[in-house]
Parts: C-alpha cells; sequence; structure tokens
C-alpha cells in the first residue's frame, strides 16, 4: 500500500489551514464535520470562508504563515496558488512531523483525502493514492447509489443496542447471526422506511424470538416508472437489490426487471385489459403467505403503484395481515411518457390544471363528471384509455369540448420504440387503435407543444433510443 487508510479523530484538535479559497472552504467544511478546530492563514478569505469565520465557526489566525504556527497542530492543509508557499509549508511540517496535504500536488503528501460516501458513522473512503482521482470519485459516485441514506441511522440504533444483544448472546458466532438478520431483514427495512421506533421494536423481537424461530417478512411496493430503467428510483433500486422473490406485472419493462437481484424469485402476476391472468385475489395470498415465510417481497408496479395501480388495494390485505410494509413511490406514466413526448402537462397558456383519470369507464359513461371534464385550458391525462377511446370521445365532445381540441397517443412511453401519435379529439379512437401498449390518452392544448418540444429520439446523443413514429391525424 502506498497510504495506510487511516480514521483521525479530530473532534477538537487544531488543525490549520494555509489559504482562504475556493479550494481551502471544500476541505475547512470537511474538517468542521469532523469537529475539528480549524485556524486559517490567508491573506483574504473568499466570502464562504469570510461567512465561517464571521460566525466564529473558525479562527482567522492570520494574513502570513510561519513555521510557529505548526508547532501545536495536529495536521495542516496548503491550498493556495503560490507553489513556493505550499512548499515551505510541507517542508516546515516535515520537521515537526506534522502531517501535510498539500492540494493537488501529491508528492507533497503525508497524508490525503479519500473520496468520501457519508453515511456516519458509516464513513466509505476510496483512494487512488492520488494516481486516478477522478476514477475514485466515479467509484464513490457508484458506492452513493448503492448505499441507502438511512445506513448511518440503522448502524446509530443498532450502536445503542449492543449491550442487550450481548446479554442475549453469549457466543460471538450468535451475535453475529443476529446482526446478520437484522441488517438483511425488518430492522433494515423499517429505518430505511423512517419507521425508527418500529425498527427497535423489531429488534426486541430478534432477541426475544426462540432460537429456531422464523422470522416474519415484509412486503415492499416499488413503483417502475413507465419503462426506461433510468427513471427508477435509487430507494427503488436498492430494494430490488435486496429482495428475495419479486411479484411484477406486464407494464414493468424487461430493462427494469433486469435490475433485480439476479438470485431473486421473480413472479409474474399480470393481468392485460380483458385477460386476467393471475386474479387479484391470487396475488394477494401470495404476498401474505411469502412474507409469512420470512421473505422480503418486492412488489413491482410499472409507474406509480398509487396511481391507478391498486396498490393500496394490495396494502390493505397485507396490513390485515399483520404484515409490515413501506411503499417506494415511482413516476408516473402521466409524467414520464409526456415528458419524453415534449408534451409538458401544464403550461401558463395553455392549460392550468391536469387531471389524471382511468379510461376503465362503463359504457354508458356515467361514474365520471363529464362537464368537468370536457372544460377547456386543461389538460386530461388517461391512463388505460385505449380500448375506450370511442367513448370518451364522444363525452367530452358531447360537454362541450371542441371536437378539434389537439390529442395525442403515446405508445410504449419512455422505451427505445416510443410512438408518438397526434390529432384532434375527433379522431382520438383511430389514434389509439394504431397505438403499441401500454399507451396513454393526453387531452389538451398542451399537445401542440409537442412537435417543439420533443427530444427523446430526436438526438444523436440520446443513447439507445430510437427515432420515435409520429403520426399527425389532425
Amino acid at each position: 500500500m502506498d497510504y495506510l487508510p487511516i480514521f483521525a479523530d479530530l473532534k477538537q484538535r487544531p488543525v490549520l489551514v494555509v489559504g482562504g479559497g475556493e479550494v481551502a472552504a471544500r476541505k475547512i467544511d470537511l474538517l468542521l464535520r469532523a469537529g475539528a478546530e480549524v485556524r486559517v492563514v490567508a491573506q483574504s478569505l473568499s466570502s464562504e470562508v469570510e461567512h465561517l469565520h464571521q460566525q466564529s465557526a473558525i479562527q482567522w489566525l492570520a494574513e502570513s504563515f510561519i513555521a510557529e504556527q505548526l508547532d501545536d497542530v495536529f495536521l495542516v492543509i496548503a491550498a493556495t496558488d503560490d507553489p513556493r508557499l505550499n512548499a515551505e509549508v510541507y517542508e516546515e511540517a516535515n520537521v515537526r512531523r506534522v502531517l501535510a496535504n498539500v492540494v493537488d500536488d501529491q508528492p507533497k503528501c503525508s497524508f490525503i483525502f479519500p473520496s468520501i460516501v457519508d453515511r456516519s458513522p458509516i464513513v466509505v473512503a476510496i483512494s487512488s493514492s492520488g494516481q486516478a482521482p477522478v476514477l475514485a470519485r466515479m467509484l464513490r459516485e457508484k458506492l452513493e447509489t448503492l448505499l441507502p441514506a438511512s445506513l448511518g441511522k440503522m448502524a446509530e440504533i443498532a450502536g445503542s443496542w449492543r449491550s442487550r444483544v450481548k446479554q442475549r448472546f453469549g457466543m460471538m458466532s450468535a451475535r453475529r447471526r443476529f446482526w446478520e438478520q437484522a441488517f438483511d431483514g425488518n430492522f433494515a427495512s423499517l429505518t430505511a422506511g423512517g419507521q425508527f421506533k418500529e425498527a427497535e421494536l423489531a429488534l426486541q423481537q430478534l432477541i426475544d424470538a426462540p432460537d429456531d424461530a422464523t422470522h416474519q417478512g415484509m412486503v415492499t411496493l416499488v413503483g417502475a416508472g413507465p419503462g426506461d430503467p433510468g427513471l427508477l428510483t435509487l430507494r427503488g433500486l436498492q430494494v430490488m437489490q435486496q429482495a428475495d422473490v419479486v411479484l411484477y406485472d406486464f407494464l414493468v419493462s424487461a430493462e427494469v426487471l433486469d435490475l433485480v437481484r439476479r438470485d431473486a424469485e421473480k413472479i409474474c402476476v399480470g393481468k392485460r385489459a380483458g385477460n386476467h391472468l393471475v386474479m387479484q385475489e391470487e396475488t394477494n395470498r401470495l404476498l401474505v403467505e411469502l412474507a409469512k415465510q420470512g421473505k422480503k417481497v418486492v412488489r413491482l408496479k410499472g409507474g406509480d403503484p398509487f396511481i391507478f395501480g391498486r396498490g393500496g388495494e394490495e396494502l390493505e390485505v397485507v396490513a390485515a395481515a399483520g404484515i409490515p410494509f413501506q411503499v417506494v413511490p415511482g413516476i408516473t406514466a402521466a409524467a414520464g411518457a409526456t415528458a419524453y413526448a415534449g408534451i409538458p402537462l401544464t403550461h401558463r397558456e395553455r392549460a392550468q390544471s391536469v387531471m389524471f383519470i382511468t379510461g376503465q369507464i362503463r359504457t354508458d359513461g356515467n361514474g365520471l363528471q363529464w362537464s368537468e371534464l370536457a372544460r377547456g385550458q386543461q389538460t386530461l391525462a388517461i391512463y388505460m384509455g385505449a380500448m375506450k377511446a370511442s367513448d370518451i370521445s364522444r363525452n367530452l365532445i358531447a360537454h362541450g369540448r371542441a371536437a378539434d381540441t389537439p390529442v395525442a397517443v403515446i405508445g410504449r412511453g419512455t422505451r427505445p420504440d416510443q410512438q408518438v401519435l397526434t390529432g384532434t379529439l375527433e379522431n382520438l379512437e383511430q389514434l389509439a387503435q394504431q397505438a403499441p401498449s401500454p399507451a396513454l390518452l393526453v387531452i389538451g392544448e398542451v399537445v401542440e407543444l409537442h412537435h417543439q418540444l420533443a427530444w427523446f429520439g430526436h438526438h444523436p446523443e440520446t443513447a439507445g433510443a430510437q427515432r420515435p413514429s409520429v403520426v399527425n391525424l389532425a
């Protein structure tokens, strides 16, 4: 190793920073987060460092560096644009055996700053020994996506329970198994959901349980977004990587499904219009049964599970069975597909409101307030409406919406083969018949902006995207 990785306790220890510019400010921020007593030597201070000085968060020791300023400090950082001064600071620090770091001058560093993933008290440090700092930064960015923000709180709670766990489990191997089960089970999931009291209750239940007990699992409802895997939320990805079993719908794209943990069991519980391959009751039964087996169950739904996804109905069953659960929202189709089609749902001059409705309506049109839906200067985003496009068009026109109102049917929105078919309300049925499934109907003046704002698949820099097929039936 070129450097020994260590973690230094800087709380209330004096640290000298030579320099007061933007680079120095970044180092000062890290030092303050570690609780150091920061002393600054600089001819002038940047606005950010000056603000810290005004708040008495740092001490502005002097304008000029002298060697004696190093006599009682724990370490020193040289962050000036004067190479000669930086070298002097390094040399004087070496004489006094004080650890020194000259920013962006690796040969003049007796210690270096790693790339940091901060989930305090969990801290991950990554270093390339100064050889490839950009690579270290890229690795840090990848770890940021994999390590949940709740990791620190989980470690904090676990630390407060160590003595109780040690009293319950005398053998170190038993304690290790306990913590492995806690960090991979309900305790971790509840902490991630901000349910800290419930998380501590889960720890207590683990302590009280017989050694051979089967522990209950949990259910996480995850919104998979409209199709593009890049729109999956970070939390959704983390949960999918931890799942034992995933129940998914047909609306979940293959690219998103590929992000599920490789050894997780995948069960399709999809339903298509007019063809319920798996009845809802069977899906509900599976959720409860699998969780009671102690498994971490992910219910993966296209879009957002609480927007026309029956997520609430499924969780009612889970809650009634006494199974812990949480929800990870997703980008709903109306937000994702319209954005990729260049159609803003609201616009100051064209639409002051937007309504999300389902196309699963009765043939007589009852159940919807058509007079409200037919108002102008508003956008209608209609889910599952392709099969009822004729009824929708007829009722809207009958209640006052102009027959030439712009409409769009977005098929397979956000996916590489996305199609955007545009026309007017009077030919909505024809457009819907041509669109691939799943399709979203968009009705309103904002559709006119599609030809001006469409971006997805129109430029070569849109990786993996093909030019969407556009049909205009105006």
